[in-house]
């Protein structure tokens, strides 16, 4: 499944479909989590803190062993890591079902199912992508593929959302581990490593080594991990704390399964959009726009009175901006160091990411806990949102001199 001459024989399209439906499966499950925490927080018997706790051992663990999960994908393909993470995937969520105290619910929601995302969604497949499309194409595709995470949230999350209420978050637990489990027929579309694809045909050869003293002396590549730490606290929090937030306020908790999958909608378009800019306009650019961005529509959320109806339009404009950053940090990667070693070297990028979810999740949960308000989270969203906008700025975005003599 993994040798060379299979990945040859595939055509981008297929490649690309297919790592668009393992995202889909497996961001859509994973987004849908937030609407899991009045259930389980009152039947486990544990505070929101708690259950932040294990959304953020989820983040952080994705993230920490995603440049490692990378490195395989880059030496063997993706096929063999998509398949061992949805199982493990789907054994995290079936041990959910079954825990019993917030320890359980930490083992088996936070260690396997962070682990296990680390191997099937972005990182691994926009690797498999990228060696399979041509560079002026790339951001683009990467969209695509990221689009798909979010058609998983806007289908799943209501399905979830419908399970819950009708079946309870018991049985919906195994249900999801069924869907992720799907994946593992998906990895023979993205399995195989090319080394003669259109993204590598430009590159000379180097050793993942060389590759990590590259980008370990390149300030962008560390501005990419500042900004990246900021998009992985505002989705966290959003997506645990948001429907939460939203039947404080009064408006049911039937609202949050409706936000979700808007976001979801919406960040289809946006994703795409996003990429398609990557393509056209310089990518520092527009990821900077699209952090600050992101703080007006949260001051504005915050400004205006809360409603049904502000908070569909608020879930209508974050989703737009949702992961829209993206194909544009991959693609800003890619585009500095490469497409050989990208799935390690985003890999690194998106465990800051990860380490922004971690704090996302559970530090609003400590907020709440302490003061019964998660005012002071917003106000912390807001502040990063425009700081990420100013350090994509002065990002060097040109290819190495390696590529430019290639």
């Amino acid at each position: 499944m993994s040798s060379p001459a299979l990945s040859a024989m595939k055509k981008p399209w297929i490649v690309i479909a297919c790592a668009a439906f393992i995202v889909t499966l497996a961001m859509g499950v994973r987004q849908s989590f937030g609407l899991f925490l009045p259930q389980m927080s009152v039947d486990i018997g544990i505070g929101r803190s708690d259950f932040g706790l294990a959304m953020a051992l989820q983040n952080l663990l994705f993230g920490l062993v995603q440049p490692f999960v990378g490195a395989l994908a880059d030496k063997h393909g993706a096929g063999r890591v998509v398949l061992g993470g949805a199982l493990l995937y789907a054994l995290g969520l079936i041990g959910a079902a079954l825990a019993t105290d917030a320890i359980g619910l930490h083992i088996s929601f936070g260690i396997f199912i962070g682990m296990a995302q680390s191997a099937t969604t972005f990182v691994v497949v926009l690797g498999a992508v990228g060696r399979v499309v041509s560079p002026e194409k790339r951001s683009s595709a990467f969209g695509i593929v990221t689009a798909g995470g979010s058609l998983g949230q806007f289908l799943v999350v209501p399905l979830a959302s419908m399970l819950l209420g009708d079946v309870g978050y018991h049985q919906t637990l195994w249900i999801m581990a069924g869907l992720v489990a799907l994946c593992g027929l998906l990895a023979i579309g993205v399995a195989g490593r090319t080394d003669g694809g259109p993204g590598l045909t430009a590159e000379v050869e180097q050793s993942a080594r060389e590759a990590l003293r590259e980008a370990a002396i390149h300030r962008g590549f560390w501005l990419l991990n500042a900004g990246f730490f900021v998009c992985g606290f505002h989705i966290a929090f959003i997506a645990t704390h948001l429907p939460a937030y939203l039947d404080d306020k009064g408006l049911g908790i039937g609202i949050g399964a409706q936000v979700l999958a808007l976001v979801g909608l919406f960040n289809i378009l946006g994703s795409y959009m996003f990429g398609r800019a990557g393509d056209m306009l310089r990518q520092k650019y527009v990821l900077s726009a699209l952090y600050v961005a992101r703080s007006a529509v949260i001051a504005l959320f915050l400004f205006l009175p809360l409603t049904h109806v502000s908070a569909l339009v608020f879930a209508g404009a974050m989703g737009f901006l949702w992961l829209g950053t993206v194909p544009l940090t991959s693609g800003i990667v890619g585009r500095i160091f490469g497409i050989r070693y990208l799935s390690m070297l985003y890999g690194i990028v998106f465990l800051s990411h990860q380490i922004g979810s971690f704090f996302g999740a559970w530090m609003a949960g400590l907020i709440f806990d302490a003061t019964g308000s998660y005012n002071i989270a917003w106000g912390i969203s807001i502040a990063l949102g425009l700081f990420a906008g100013l350090v994509h700025l002065p990002i060097a975005d040109a290819p190495v001199k390696r590529l430019q003599r290639a």
